[in-house]
């Protein structure tokens, strides 16, 4: 071969040398991100396992018992205590409880709340209310009164 086809020879391979080492580069330079980016989700953005932990409870706020018109000409007499989590403080305001209590019972027969699996319904359903309208403050209701007539 004579000096200039080696000369080519051996500028081609010196180019192909540094092509393959870019690419080399690349493929470290993309695996170094998905590591640090895996990282990251796993430290900062990781979803926890378990549920989530319930609040812790607090004071139990007793209520001045209501009453609540039904159906017929019916009543319910109907007392309530909220069970309040510690983040809420000594006071829980108990307008928002009477208000969606109201709300819940008011024109129920009295033949629906004699039934105890249908009054559990309702406390369920009051508790899931109770829960939207204080913002997670109150974690329980219990019913002091409940009398019809």
């Amino acid at each position: 071969m004579s000096k200039t086809k080696t000369k080519v020879a051996d500028e081609a391979g010196e180019e192909e040398k540094k092509k393959g080492g870019k690419a080399k580069l690349l493929v470290i330079v993309v695996v170094l991100l998905a590591v640090v980016g895996g990282a990251g989700y796993w430290f900062v953005l990781k979803p926890r396992s378990g549920p989530p932990k319930p609040p812790d409870p607090g004071v139990v706020v007793a209520l001045d018992a209501i009453q609540i018109n039904l159906a017929d000409e019916h009543y319910l007499k109907l007392g309530l205590a909220l069970q309040a989590s510690k983040s809420a403080g000594e006071e829980v305001d108990g307008s928002k409880a009477l208000d969606q209590a109201i709300a819940l019972f008011s024109g129920r027969s009295m033949d629906q709340l004699a039934r105890s699996a249908y009054r559990q319904r309702l406390k369920h359903e009051l508790e899931h209310r109770l829960d939207k309208a204080y913002d997670g403050d109150v974690i329980g209701v219990y019913f002091t009164d409940f009398v019809t007539q």
